[in-house]
């Protein structure tokens, strides 16, 4: 996977998420404040917890370009907001952006742990909370049980692409390799679960 390709994925995830994020905050009722901290925090809340458990500086403290394709995100949702007036989180041309960045999100957590030398446990850990970690948080911001808790088959394609990641790197020694491995799994998984609505079982 070409840096550039990645680079794009990540900036497609950023504005997904934020725009998901901010359509949620608009759906609550929230002012333009609130709206702009959940749609940044649902970007960029899964890296900026990875980065700090790994302990290093957020990347998205030290990046311009994070923040503000966040705040372009933002920008957009309520762009989006003003012309469909309702919420349009669960049309295609929302989930499937938000598919690629879960891809690009989980693949640079697995790196990252990876290159942290953590455990099997660690990478698939980390490698998830950057993909999910930003929607986490926004769902406890408005005091609600988290949505990959209860009714989608979402952190389960982070875990699949992150233990993916893992049995490639072991069979290749290539990180190159196993990222895109990672990224393609991660990717396809989540298209099939929208496209035939799979969920995890509950008991009752």
């Amino acid at each position: 996977m070409t840096n550039e390709a990645f680079l794009i994925m990540n900036i497609v995830g950023l504005l997904a998420f934020a725009v998901v994020g901010s359509l949620k905050a608009i759906r609550e009722g929230l002012d333009l404040f609130g709206i702009t901290v959940l749609g940044t925090m649902t970007a960029l809340g899964g890296g900026i917890t990875r980065d700090l458990l790994v302990n290093h500086i957020p990347t998205a403290l030290k990046s311009v370009v994070d923040m503000s394709v966040a705040l372009i995100g933002v920008w957009l949702a309520i762009v989006i907001y003003k012309i469909f007036k309702k919420d349009i989180s669960n049309r295609f041309f929302i989930l499937i952006p938000d598919a690629i960045g879960l891809a690009a999100f989980t693949t640079t957590g697995a790196i990252i742990a990876y290159n942290a030398d953590v455990s099997f446990f660690g990478i698939i850990l980390l490698a998830t909370l950057t993909g999910i970690g930003g929607g986490v948080i926004s769902d406890i911001l408005l005091g609600k049980v988290p949505s990959v808790l209860r009714d989608d088959f979402y952190a389960s394609c982070a875990i699949i692409g992150s233990i993916s990641f893992y049995i490639t790197i072991l069979s290749t020694n290539s990180l190159n390799t196993a990222a895109v491995i990672c990224s393609l799994i991660v990717l396809m998984v989540r298209i099939l679960a929208i496209l035939y609505k799979w969920n995890l079982p509950k008991f009752n």
